[in-house]
Order: C-alpha cells, then sequence, then structure tokens
C-alpha cells in the first residue's frame, strides 16, 4: 500500500497576549494555500489538529481552547501607508471550520514582531535601537493597527519587565493602537451601534429580556449585565465552562444578538459564525480572587468584565473585546460605562478572570453619532518556536 509523504511548510509559533497561533508568511504556503478556499482551510485545520472528536488536538499544534487554536497569515502590503497584511484564522476545535469573520487583538500584538523579524517592514524603518513603528492592515475587518514594537541592537527585543495577567512570565511591552475601530462594513450600515441605540431590550426566547448594549469595535460585542442574567461579575471559568446550560444561554444569547445587530439573516447562521459577535457581562467594581490567585480589590478597578469565545468563557480577555470595553466605557450611556460609574473617560481598568487590563479609547459625537479614533491597549508576544509544521501531502 502506497503511503503518502509528510510535507514540511515554514513556520513560527508565537505567543501574542493572552494566546498563541501558528505564523506563516503567505509566500512560505503551498501554491493551493496561497489563496482563501477549501485548500487553505484543509490545511490550516491539519496543523491546528481539527476537527478533533475528542477535543483534544492531540495530532496538531492547537492547543484545545479558543485562546491557541489559532492561525495567522502574513504578507509585504500592497496598501499605502502599511507594511504588512494580517489575517486571523480562528479554527474550531471539533468541526472542521475555520472563522474568518474577525480580527484577534492578542494575536495582534506579535504580527509587528513577526514582520519585522521576516523582513516585512523595510529595513530603513527598523531603528538599531528604540522602537519600530509597524503599520498593519488588519485583512479580516479592513482596519488599521499600529504596532510600537522594541528593538534592541537591530533585533525585536522580546524579553523584559511588562508583566501581563493571564501570562505567566514577563516580556517586553507592545503597545497597540487600533485605529477607527468601529465596524464599518457589517450590521446596522456601518454604524458603531447597528440597531441605533446605547442601550436595547434584547429578546431572547427562552432565556428572558434584558438590557444589552450591542457595539462594533475592535470585534462586534453583545454587553449585558451580570445581576440580569444571574452572576456577579467575579466568576472565573469553571463557574461558567462547567454549566452546559449556561454555555447554551449564551450561546442562545449570542444568535439573537447577532440577528438584532444584522450580523446573520437567521438563526441557523450563527453556528457558521463562531468567532464573532462577543457575548460578555459587566458589573461594577467588586473584590475577588483571580485564577492564579492574585488578589483584585474593588479599588484596583473600575469595573467587572467576563467574556465567552467560540462558547467558552475566555480564561482572560480577547484583546478584540478589550477595544469594544474601552470604546463603549467612553460613551456615556452603554452598560460598559455605567458599570465603570458613568460620566465622559478615557480610559477604564477592568477585571477578568486572570486579573486586570487597562484599555484607553478616544470617542467623539458628531452629528449625532459616536465615533472612536483609536483604541491603546499593551501587550507583549514571543516567539516560542520557528522551523516547520508538518502535514500529510494529500492534505493540499
Amino acid at each position: 500500500m502506497a503511503h503518502v509523504a509528510q510535507i514540511k511548510i515554514p513556520a513560527t509559533y508565537m505567543r501574542g497576549g493572552t494566546s498563541k497561533g501558528v505564523f506563516f508568511n503567505l509566500q512560505d504556503l503551498p501554491e493551493a494555500a496561497r489563496q482563501p478556499g477549501p485548500a487553505r482551510d484543509a490545511l490550516l485545520l491539519r496543523v491546528i489538529g481539527s476537527p478533533d472528536p475528542y477535543g483534544k488536538q492531540i495530532d496538531g499544534m492547537g492547543g484545545a481552547t479558543s485562546s491557541t487554536s489559532k492561525t495567522v497569515i502574513l504578507a509585504r502590503s500592497t496598501r499605502p501607508e502599511h507594511d504588512v497584511d494580517y489575517l486571523f484564522g480562528q479554527v474550531s476545535i471539533d468541526s472542521a471550520f475555520i472563522d474568518w469573520s474577525g480580527n484577534c487583538g492578542n494575536l495582534s500584538a506579535a504580527v509587528g514582531s513577526f514582520a519585522v523579524s521576516n523582513g516585512l517592514v523595510p529595513a530603513d524603518r527598523v531603528p538599531h535601537d528604540g522602537i519600530a513603528v509597524v503599520r498593519v492592515w488588519q485583512a479580516n475587518i479592513g482596519k488599521t493597527i499600529i504596532a510600537h514594537v522594541p528593538i534592541t541592537g537591530g533585533q525585536v527585543q522580546e524579553t523584559g519587565d511588562f508583566e501581563l495577567d493571564g501570562v505567566t512570565f514577563p516580556a517586553a511591552e507592545v503597545q497597540l493602537e487600533f485605529m477607527d475601530p468601529a465596524a464599518e462594513e457589517e450590521g446596522g450600515g456601518g454604524s458603531m451601534f447597528p440597531t441605533g441605540n446605547l442601550v436595547d431590550d434584547l429578546e431572547v426566547p427562552g432565556v428572558g429580556t434584558f438590557k444589552a448594549t450591542m457595539i462594533n469595535a475592535g470585534i462586534p460585542t453583545i454587553f449585558v449585565n451580570a445581576a440580569d442574567i444571574g452572576y456577579t461579575g467575579t466568576e472565573l471559568q469553571d463557574a461558567i465552562n462547567s454549566d452546559e446550560k449556561a454555555l447554551a444561554r449564551f450561546e442562545t444569547i449570542r444568535a439573537y444578538g447577532a440577528l438584532r445587530m444584522g450580523l446573520i439573516q437567521d438563526l441557523g447562521e450563527a453556528a457558521k459564525r463562531q468567532h464573532t459577535p462577543k457575548v460578555a457581562f459587566v458589573a461594577p467594581p467588586a473584590a475577588y480572587t483571580a485564577s492564579s490567585g492574585k488578589a483584585v480589590g474593588a479599588n484596583d478597578i473600575d469595573l467587572l468584565v467576563r467574556a465567552l469565545s467560540m462558547g467558552k468563557l475566555h480564561h482572560a480577555m480577547m484583546g478584540t473585546a478589550a477595544v469594544a470595553i474601552g470604546t463603549a466605557a467612553a460613551i456615556p450611556g452603554t452598560l460598559v460605562n455605567l458599570a465603570a460609574g458613568g460620566g465622559e473617560r478615557s480610559a477604564v481598568r477592568f477585571g477578568h478572570p486572570s486579573g486586570t487590563l487597562r484599555v484607553g479609547a478616544q470617542a467623539n459625537r458628531v452629528d449625532g453619532e459616536w465615533t472612536v479614533v483609536k483604541a491603546i491597549m499593551s501587550r507583549s508576544a514571543r516567539v516560542l518556536m520557528e522551523g516547520w509544521v508538518r502535514v500529510p501531502g494529500d492534505v493540499v
């Protein structure tokens, strides 16, 4: 019996923020996978180890969580004023599906580092010592991200003393600017608030009707009050992820919210759009113990936020959801803003299961419509392994 040999593809395994993913230079992919479509999806699914009915991704690079089942494709940008095009794929763990509908804000922190190290940024724009400003085109959502990458001795600096809750070890700080983060192409005809309201009554059959802020910024997100759905906002992962009924309720909320936001046309489409929108619940500040054992005091934060990603409560906070949090917090009257105490603010520090995170946003109201110039936060990134990934040759 003939057996197909494995092929090897240059790749880099990187941590960005509180996520990990396999990074590729577009030109290193097999020719059939350089274009969107079934061949690309089949290759990346095999790289990550999906679909896996056991839910472990043992036969691939995935880590069996939404935070570690990710792929990134980068290429030198042909767009004016941009250095690199960044495409993100959220890989389903148990089904043969890759969601290309949104960005990963955490892995965005690693994009600039990869681009510099792999020659995708012109050499004359990389200082010998200092900060390389990398202009990233986020191709999933058509937005610009500016990454400020530290450089020491002409190389990307990855080690440092910047601490990020949800990441065990300190590293070098990478500041990210998410420019004009409100969505333009999805529901609501391009409005940041697709329903036209800062707060809506969201009716979810079988669950209830409750207040919701639905926003397109960073990533489409549905915010609800923790108390309205029976939570305090101090919950850690096990409190939610071990409760199958709770997860089903959140998925129902997500589906009806997606429909209300105009992101899908019927409820059945929600299953094929797992990455977006996100569902998050908010509450006023309160003391709790983070998953690391760290004590978070009520005075340490402005509000509490918990968010779900790919059907599970996230262990920290998705970077794009943090952009949505910062944006909503900057706009008086949203549920996020009210949970933080109301009023005008340019930044918030919120508590999440792993600790705290600060995010800033500049919001303006023009002709009755809210706009956000940019959202800013700091993450870190590090190369974990580089070389080649191997997949059976008949995958592509």
